[in-house]
């Protein structure tokens, strides 16, 4: 059966062929997307405009759009066993992952709506007793999500929420290999009441789908998770229509052990913070910077963790590991750890294509990768400094911080690092001298939807998550309001 897509508020088949999505664990066929192509497009954006400019949404109130969103955060969480395993199927991420991602979405969607409700606008200070000043916040209009492969249903609702909490309507573009979760949102948002036209779900190919959509007219805001390369496009396209844009791009985040740091909670972090989500994740803490006093007893430990990961079906309860997203990122994966060895670099775990069988796995028929460690390499090399968007870490030995700062800023890179020490106070200080959107100190990939996440240099532009981020689907205007009764005698 072929599955439709959501077009201004109905489940259409669109116009763009058929695509079939893939579950990356053993190749079998998830469904057969009836995706979108241009003329999709032009009816999704036609309808938004029209609808986000409808007075029954654009002027209604605060709360009765939270209602939506609280309404909508309810049946996420409702169905979540249901959505976790739809993602698994979509990108082969274990149910533990998934489950908790879409957790993460059920409160984004609630924290949201609270902010919608909250949102205060202002009187500026009066320097006049003629006027009074307000300053208030507008939608932009028709906003573009288009979103990664890597945690979907996340990614979806930290753009869907605010921007429709702010008077927007919204075109989702997912990544082509994993559509499902957002076709599955659209109908909870169906559920909860959304009027039409204010959301649209067009899966298909980016170089049409997307640019299509980057490039209307009418669209007012990109808000892009993804690429390096592909956000430079995009904000090439804004920047000729002067429209706002936020990036959330790559990262090649250092992760820092200082001398003397608790090594059994480093060790584990840093374990954590590469190899879950098989180290598909932009804020991977890919270069690890070791203190030569604890080098050999901190590795024997971090090794020992990761050749004992679990990496298996990611229906499976207990894995730690699923699958890569396709064959031709693991090829990638695999092509970047080969120039590691040419490199100079030694592979002290992993380093390979799992294959075989087992009672639960078949690793010939999917994606399966070793987690991999490779030390004997400098900062400067291909591998540390490019993405690699997989289970691979480099290990760096240290003596002198202000060298390993450098080190660590060398990059063009700037998403996120982690710092593990004992001694809150240079840990501290040592974080304020990281360019990096985001640090965590004796911990690592924790989040919260109430603080702003995004990057330096080359990992982004703008934030999204906070109060703030409702800000950034909005527009401000000022409104002079006069109060004298004496005319303007300017004329006379």
């Amino acid at each position: 059966m072929v599955k439709p897509i959501y077009i201004a508020g109905e489940w259409k088949n669109g116009r763009g062929g058929l695509r079939a999505t893939t579950f990356p664990a053993d190749g079998s066929i998830n469904a057969d997307i009836a995706t979108a192509n241009a003329d999709d497009v032009e009816e999704a954006v036609q309808a938004a405009d029209k609808a986000w400019r409808d007075p029954s949404w654009r002027h209604r109130l605060p709360h009765e759009r939270a209602a939506i969103l609280y309404k909508v955060a309810d049946l996420v969480a409702a169905r979540a066993t249901t959505l976790a395993a739809l993602q698994t199927r979509d990108n082969g991420k274990p149910l533990t992952e998934t489950m908790a991602l879409v957790m993460s979405a059920a409160g984004t969607a609630r924290y949201f709506a609270a902010a919608c409700e909250t949102l205060d606008e202002s009187l500026p200070s009066q320097r006049s007793h003629d006027y009074i000043t307000a300053s208030v916040y507008e939608p932009l209009g028709v906003v573009v999500a288009i979103t990664p492969w890597n945690s979907p249903i996340a990614s979806e609702m930290q753009k869907i929420a605010p921007a429709l909490a702010a008077g927007n309507a919204v075109i989702v573009k997912p990544a082509e290999a994993t559509p499902l979760a957002a076709l599955e949102l659209a109908r909870l948002f169906e559920e909860a009441g959304l009027p039409k036209g204010l959301l649209s779900v067009l899966p298909g190919r980016g170089s049409v789908v997307g640019e299509a959509l980057a490039r209307h007219p009418k669209v007012r805001k990109i808000a892009f998770t993804g690429g390096t390369s592909t956000g430079r496009r995009l904000a090439g396209i804004a920047a000729e229509k002067l429209i706002p844009i936020s990036l959330e791009l790559g990262g090649k985040s250092p992760t820092i052990v200082l001398e003397d740091a608790d090594i059994e909670m480093a060790a584990r972090g840093v374990c954590y913070g590469i190899f879950s989500s098989a180290g598909q994740a932009c804020i991977a803490g890919a270069r690890l910077f070791v203190h030569h006093n604890i080098y050999e007893p901190f590795m024997a430990r971090l090794l020992e963790l990761t050749r004992g990961l679990r990496v298996g079906h990611p229906e499976q309860p207990g894995i730690h590991m699923g699958s890569l997203i396709n064959m031709a990122h693991l090829e990638s994966v695999a092509g970047f750890v080969e120039r590691a060895g040419a490199d100079g670099g030694t592979i002290l775990c992993g380093g390979k294509r799992l294959t075989g069988k087992t009672e639960t796995c078949d690793y010939d028929a999917g994606c399966f990768y070793a987690p991999t460690i490779i030390s004997g390499l400098s900062n400067s090399s291909y591998v540390c400094q490019e993405e690699i968007f997989g289970p691979v870490l480099v290990v760096l030995p240290f003596d002198n911080e202000a060298d390993l700062v450098a080190q660590a800023n060398d990059s063009m890179f700037g998403l996120a690092a982690g710092i593990w020490t004992e001694n809150f106070r240079r840990g501290w200080r040592l974080a304020r001298t990281l360019d990096t959107g985001t640090v965590w100190l004796n911990t690592y990939k924790k989040f919260s939807v109430s603080a702003p996440f995004g990057g330096f240099k080359e990992s982004g532009l703008g934030r999204e998550k906070g109060r703030a981020g409702v800000r950034e689907y909005m527009q401000q205007k000022s409104i002079y309001v006069g109060l004298s009764d004496e005319p303007n005698n300017w004329s006379a």
